[in-house]
């Protein structure tokens, strides 16, 4: 429906946000995915694949099951 001046009315919500914006409160924040497909041919499952995934930004002061601190080497005994 198109309001009395006959113009485009602006939808209501919220305001674009940019691509940039959208990834940093993504790898701010993290987020998890989980999905499934299935390939198929005359109802008989050919492919089918679970996904399961985590994104997360990985910092100095939590970082990630990969990356461990350096361990503190054993003074030597005498």
């Amino acid at each position: 429906m198109r309001p009395a001046n006959g113009q485009d009315a602006e939808p209501v919500g919220q305001p674009p946000v940019a691509l940039i914006d959208l990834l940093d409160r993504l790898l701010n924040g993290g987020a998890v995915l989980t999905g499934d497909i299935v390939l198929s041919i005359a109802d008989v499952d050919l492919v089918h694949i679970n996904l399961r995934a985590v994104i997360r930004s990985i910092t100095g002061d939590a970082p990630g099951p990969a990356i461990m601190p350096p361990r503190a080497r054993p003074e030597e005994e005498r």
